[in-house]
Order: C-alpha cells, then sequence, then structure tokens
C-alpha cells in the first residue's frame, strides 16, 4: 500500500481554508451584509478546518465583512479548542442550555463582531438536533437574515486538487478493506463477522502507514469500514437496507458498502458479489449493471448535465427491458459528507464542472434474484473524468467461494 502516498498530515492547508473563507466573503459582500454565520458543522469544518463532536450545545463560527472573526463553544471546549485551532479569537458560553441561553450570549457577540442588520447564515439558529431548542439568529439580533447555503453547497461542489487528492487516498484504502472483506465472507460466517475484521485490519493498516499526523477523525473507532448494510441474500434487492448480522450461504447476492474518511473526506466504492456459482440470470443483470455503469462514465463531461448523465442510463435500462429493476437515481456528490449535491438524477439540471466528484453506482434490483450495484467515485475533469476508485468489477473476481 505505499504507492500514490499524499501529504495527510495537515489535510487541507491553512491557505485553502483562507481562500474558501475569502470566496464567501466576497459573496457577503456583494449582497450587502455585514458578515456571516456558520452553525452546520460541516460547512464550518469546510471552512475552518475545527472538528468537534456536534451535539444539542451550540459551536458556531461568524466572521465580518472586515474580516473580524470568532469561534463560539462551549466552556469545555475552549481548552481544546485553543490547543488544536489557530483561531484568533475564541468565546464560550457556560452550558446548554444554561441559565442564559447560548444563543443570547452569541448575539453580543456578534454585535461585538460589527455583524448585525443584514446577516447571512447557513440557517437561521442552529439546527434543532439531539433536542436542541432555541430562539432564532434573527429573533435574538434583530437582524434580516439571508441564507447562503447555496452558494455554500455550490463551493463544497467543485474540489480543489487538495480534495481530490484526499479523496483518492480514502479510495484507495476502501479498497483495500474490500479485497478483506471478500475473504472473510464465507458461508457459515455473518455479516457482523466479516465487516468488523475487514474494518479493524485495515484501520489499523491506514494509521500505521499515514503515521501520527493523521487527523480528523471523532472518535478513536473513526476509520476504515466495510461491509454490506444488511444486502445479503434476497434482501440485498433492498437498495437501503439495515444489518442483522445475517449468516451468508451458497448462492447468495451481497452488495457492500466501504467508507475510509481522510481528513474527513470521503470515497464510495461498492460491488456486487456472489456467493458459488452465478445463475444464468443472476450473470444477466450483474452484465447489465456493469455495462449500466459504463454508459454513465461515458456521458461525464463538462458542460453536460446531471439530468444527461442519468438520462443515458435511464435510456440504456429502457432500451434493455430493465425499467422494472430500476430503483435509485445513478448517483451522487460526495466529499465531506457521503451525499452532497448536485444529484445524477434526470430532475437536476446542474452542469458538469471540472472538479466535481460523484458517485456512479445505477442498480439493478429483483426481489426473486437479489441486488446488483457497483459504485465508483469520479472527478470530473477538464475533458472528461477520472474515476477515484481502482477495484475489480468483473463478475470472476466478484464471485465469492459457495
Amino acid at each position: 500500500m505505499a504507492d500514490q502516498r499524499i501529504d495527510t498530515a495537515s489535510g487541507i492547508s491553512a491557505v485553502e481554508y483562507r481562500e474558501r473563507r475569502e470566496r464567501l466573503l466576497e459573496h457577503v459582500r456583494h449582497e450587502g451584509l455585514s458578515g456571516y454565520v456558520l452553525f452546520a458543522a460541516d460547512y464550518i469544518q469546510y471552512f475552518t478546518g475545527f472538528w468537534f463532536l456536534s451535539n444539542e450545545r451550540p459551536v458556531v463560527y461568524a466572521e465580518s465583512v472586515g474580516g473580524e472573526s470568532a469561534v463560539f463553544v462551549p466552556e469545555f471546549e475552549v481548552e481544546r479548542t485553543r490547543a488544536e485551532t489557530s483561531f484568533e479569537r475564541i468565546e464560550s458560553y457556560p452550558e446548554y442550555p444554561g441559565i442564559e441561553h447560548p444563543m443570547a450570549i452569541f448575539a453580543h457577540l456578534l454585535a461585538d463582531l460589527g455583524i448585525g442588520g443584514a446577516i447571512g447564515a447557513d440557517e437561521d439558529g442552529y439546527p434543532g438536533i439531539l433536542g436542541y431548542q432555541g430562539p432564532a439568529l434573527s429573533a435574538v439580533t434583530g437582524a434580516t437574515v439571508t441564507s447562503l447555503s447555496r452558494v455554500v453547497e455550490s463551493m463544497l461542489a467543485r474540489k480543489s486538487a487538495n480534495e481530490i487528492a484526499l479523496i483518492r487516498e480514502s479510495g484507495r484504502w476502501c479498497a483495500y478493506a474490500h479485497g478483506l472483506l471478500q475473504e472473510y465472507s464465507r458461508p457459515g460466517s455473518t455479516e457482523a463477522e466479516a465487516s468488523l475484521r475487514a474494518g479493524h485490519e485495515a484501520t489499523l493498516a491506514m494509521l500505521e502507514e499515514l503515521g501520527d499526523g493523521y487527523g480528523g477523525g471523532l472518535s478513536s473507532s473513526s476509520g476504515v469500514s466495510a461491509g454490506y448494510r444488511g444486502q445479503i441474500g434476497l434482501r440485498s434487492s433492498w437498495a437501503h437496507a439495515v444489518a442483522h448480522n445475517i449468516e451468508f450461504q451458497a448462492a447468495d447476492v451481497l452488495v457492500t458498502e466501504t467508507s475510509a474518511p481522510i481528513w474527513g473526506y470521503n470515497a464510495e466504492l461498492e460491488r456486487a458479489l456472489i456467493i458459488g456459482r452465478p445463475t444464468d440470470e443472476m450473470r444477466r443483470l450483474f452484465d447489465h449493471t456493469v455495462a449500466a455503469q459504463q454508459v454513465a462514465f461515458d456521458a461525464i463531461r463538462p458542460g453536460a448535465t446531471c439530468a444527461d448523465v442519468d438520462g443515458a442510463v435511464m435510456r440504456y435500462f429502457e432500451d434493455n427491458a430493465l425499467l422494472g429493476y430500476w430503483r435509485q437515481h445513478t448517483g451522487h456528490g460526495i466529499g465531506l459528507r457521503n451525499h452532497e449535491a448536485p444529484f445524477l438524477d434526470v430532475g437536476d439540471h446542474t452542469k458538469l464542472e471540472p472538479g466535481m466528484v460523484f458517485t456512479i453506482e445505477p442498480g439493478l434490483y429483483d426481489p426473486a434474484v437479489g441486488g446488483f450495484r457497483h459504485s465508483d467515485t469520479v472527478a470530473v475533469t477538464e475533458d472528461g473524468m477520472e474515476i477515484l476508485t481502482d477495484y475489480p468489477s468483473d463478475i470472476e473476481s466478484l464471485t465469492l467461494p459457495g
């Protein structure tokens, strides 16, 4: 696993984070706003590189049009935040909900930063997660709040060279874990046994190679995972099944899933597997799955739309009398989140641009046979696309001993 090493010690550079914030500030200034506020954890991570556990206690980042900024955290996060970040200003509140609500305290901070009157924000207040309740940003400030979600999502959609390198590295470890998963998936063993062994071994191998500087995990168990999420046997025809620790049996069709966040950036690698000798119908659906994915690959190029890509796959399904097996669109954006916009769907007319990264995963699902889905992660380039995941897709390589 020593080839194609990238510098994971720092993930995204401080310079790139600063450039991202400046791009957002340019939009804020153009809209005549006094500054911006970010509540969503993934948005704060994207613009600052600050990793934290998102829960009922608000963590907020704010920056004025003049460039004054602050991060707002619960008191017990101050020491860690000071040690692990380069924020010049860290403000806090005692606890949630507290005697004085954190949003009321935050309003004083915004006033001190000169942010008021007209504010840009991803949401009008902290989202109601894990039982959180609180006043809106507009209520505590008396300001008009303009949504920035669309502009932020458009920034997330086009990845930099550094982001693509991290996603490619994620794909490399997805492939490593997938190989282990195949090795441990045998009749008589169970979903939990195979997935936990593969994920554990792959995670330890990744951490050993990437070294002490690797970070971005939110728990000691953050790392590589590989498994099936319940898509075993006839349950594989459920595109979003859930795990039941099922025992593998000969003639099962399996659909895999893998994950390996590298400083938070994700690739997706999935394959359809068959235990034992494939039937003619298994082989037919498998071959069409591979062909449909190639149709999608061929349709990806700058200037095409998301709808064009999904439409090409849908035409392939229609031409081959496969629409009865169709369940989901061709793919979705991916990066800091496992699912991001835009979506490779006939209803999404976003134009493809260089730097966009997508999963390509058209599937076919037959309740009487099983599900068949290969997923690879690709980046749109100046003249086409690059596949960021590298793993066999032929039926011989993906047939397990029965």
